[in-house]
């Protein structure tokens, strides 16, 4: 079992012992710290939080104890139900809340779950903020409230379509084109929560022919649901079968989004971004920002606009960071993950769909047509599993130091850039790994920079 403390929330598999997964103890227990440092540091006399989960097993389960633990701490609760990431984001500032709290793993399989932690901004809170939580945690500084003075849940099942909403009045989301287009298209929603979200955002958009591919949100992942080529295999096959323009596919709480094209190939969840940034940058010019992790491509396109490129250390709170530090007008991860500022400060895989179809419809291509328009770069991702006998720390400095008379950036981990290839190493926030992303002009040519670093790393370890 396992339990996982990061700048990504709390997250940890369901069960076991506590302290050990993410156990209904676990789950009081930080929501409790997380309700008495929202308590502290906002200072009010009534107090009101945003709680969302995704289609997960255990998601009820887990949302029960963290409303009712927060109603026990004084604090009012808004329960959007089964909702995604980006919807909670949105809520927040729209109920003038005190912060939220998204209850899901992410990309994670469905023995995972997590307490995604919002500020009153509705983004998520600072690694200064996030320690502090785990500090009160640890001490268990925290006080509930007498009968006199408990909070109330409060269901509200509208965010649905105040969502939507907010994305239909975009001035880049042109539904005219979309309807005009008549667009096809196959949704993979890995059977949580984009199933009920997807389809709803695409009839708004205009979208008429859409083909549904696991949308029941059970919690019963039918495959691996971080959307990786390999876990694409049957959105792919009924693109064909269904001549659609284009397939999509969501993780379990909407915030990646990775495309099919036409013909079944793979549009790289790294070219998600790169697809919408060139769209919005065409008619708003502006800066960029994605992660260190990323593509190169991104760099390419802002550069062939005209304006600036920046790389932020993994994460979104330092994607967001670096974007609200450079005023950029798109930003993201090579993940999939799109943050358009017009809406707001989260990665959001729904207006990420409106912006990429807005794109497709004025260029009037096909979506093989508009990946081949941009450069072509390949990144191979890989990870080595962590013991605890791993000083992970050691291993990046002695990388480091090996590959020091070439372009090294240590703001996250390492990033060695070899001429115009570059590799990554990092401790994941989320996961017991070392990622190791490598990029270069061919998928072969980063497996072999990818397999070289990882044997290079397995001999320091032997």
């Amino acid at each position: 079992m396992t339990l996982i403390k990061s700048i990504s929330g709390i997250r940890g598999t369901i069960g076991g012992k506590t302290g050990n997964g993410l156990t209904p103890l676990d789950a009081v227990k930080f929501a409790a710290a997380y309700g008495s440092w929202i308590k502290t540091n906002r200072k009010k006399n009534k107090l009101k939080v945003v709680i969302g989960r995704d289609a997960r097993i255990s998601g009820e389960m887990i949302s029960n104890l963290v409303c009712h633990t927060l109603t026990g701490m004084g604090i009012d609760v808004i329960d959007l139900g089964l909702s995604t990431t980006p919807t909670v984001e949105v809520a927040v500032p729209i109920e003038n809340a005190d912060g939220g709290i998204i209850l899901t793993a992410s990309h994670n399989p469905k023995q995972w779950n997590a307490l995604k932690l919002l500020n009153e901004k509705g983004e998520f809170i600072s690694g200064e903020n996030g320690q502090e939580i785990l500090r009160i945690a640890d001490q268990e500084e925290f006080t509930f409230s007498e009968v006199d003075d408990l909070g109330n849940i409060i269901l509200d099942n509208s965010y649905l379509q105040k969502h939507i909403n907010l994305i239909l009045n975009l001035p880049l989301v042109d539904v005219k084109a979309i309807k005009e287009a008549d667009f096809s298209v196959v949704i993979d929603a890995v059977n949580s929560t984009g199933g009920i979200f997807i389809p709803e955002l695409l009839r708004a958009l205009g979208v008429k022919k859409v083909t549904e591919l696991y949308c029941e949100p059970n919690g019963v992942f039918p495959h691996n649901p971080e959307p990786l080529p390999e876990h694409l295999i049957d959105l792919s096959e009924l693109v064909q079968k269904e001549k659609a323009d284009l397939g999509i596919c969501v993780d379990p709480d909407v915030d990646r989004l990775a495309l099919v094209c036409e013909d079944g190939s793979m549009f790289g969840e790294e070219y998600t971004l790169v697809a919408v940034s060139d769209y919005i940058l065409t008619h708003n010019p502006g800066s960029t920002v994605s992660n260190l992790s990323s593509t190169r491509a991104l760099r390419d396109v802002t550069e062939s606009h005209g304006q600036q490129y920046t790389a932020s250390a993994v994460g979104e709170v330092n994607v967001v960071n670096a974007m609200k530090k450079t005023n950029a007008v798109i930003g993201g991860e090579g993940n999939g993950g799109v943050i358009y500022p017009e809406l707001h400060y989260g990665r959001d895989a729904l207006v990420g769909i409106a912006l990429l179809l807005s794109h497709l419809a004025h260029k009037k291509c096909k979506t093989t047509e508009l990946r081949d328009s941009y450069p072509t770069y390949c990144i191979s991702k890989n990870k080595i599993q962590l013991t605890p006998e791993i000083n992970v720390d050691e291993i990046l400095s002695k990388m480091a130091k090996k590959y020091s008379m070439e372009e090294v950036d240590t703001t996250d981990g390492v990033k060695i850039y070899i001429d115009k290839e570059w590799v990554h190493l990092r401790k994941s926030n989320t996961e017991p790994i070392i990622r190791i992303y490598s990029e270069s002009a061919s998928k072969v040519k980063a497996d072999k920079l990818a397999e070289k670093i990882i044997q290079e790393i397995n001999a320091l370890l032997d």
